[in-house]
């Protein structure tokens, strides 16, 4: 008995036998091509396994940075209405109006970054309470309807209509 490393395998006997239109001559130039072939396919495997771990590793670092530097524009907003605040605590204390002036200033400065970064405050007086949007605080007798926000301590506020701090209110018993 032969060892099966001497015999070849039979589908590679069947390539190299010549065919009936081949000359013996030919059977090594088809192994030769067939050899070719497998390389070149071997070689544009191995490149689309390394670009699909660059493009994997690509997108991790994009996602990276994106989650890094998020809040980037938000952040870039508030910093004029930072320098309105210091500028506001340098002045002299003894000109009230102007000091009233700079922060409403300031004010409109923080709610054009809110606009930017899609914050909006969210004041419910008169709305039916929604415990997913409001805290309530107390409920009250009222003329009201059960229910229904009569006053409002602190306003509420929501990124892309996700809460992120609740209104804080009084609601109605009804009656």
């Amino acid at each position: 008995m032969q060892d099966d490393k001497e015999m070849p395998p039979a589908d590679a006997a069947s390539d190299t036998i010549p065919t009936s239109g081949e000359t013996p001559e030919a059977a090594p130039a088809a192994a030769d091509d067939l050899a070719r072939q497998l390389e070149e396919a071997r070689a544009a495997l191995l490149y689309a396994r390394a670009e699909a771990e660059n493009i994997r590793r690509r997108a991790a670092e994009d996602v990276q940075k994106a989650s890094r530097f998020a809040v980037e524009k938000f952040a870039g907003s508030l910093l004029s209405v930072r320098d309105s605040l210091e500028a506001a605590l340098a002045t002299d204390a003894g000109n009230t109006q102007a000091l009233r002036e700079g922060v409403e200033l300031t004010l409109k400065q923080l709610e054009s970054a809110f606009d930017g970064a899609q914050v909006r405050a969210e004041s419910p007086l008169g709305e039916r309470f929604d415990p997913n949007r409001h805290q309530a605080l107390s409920m009250v007798d009222s003329d009201q309807p059960a229910n229904t926000v009569v006053a409002v301590m602190l306003k509420g506020y929501t990124l892309h209509e996700r809460v992120l701090r609740p209104a804080l209110v009084t609601v109605a018993k009804g009656g």
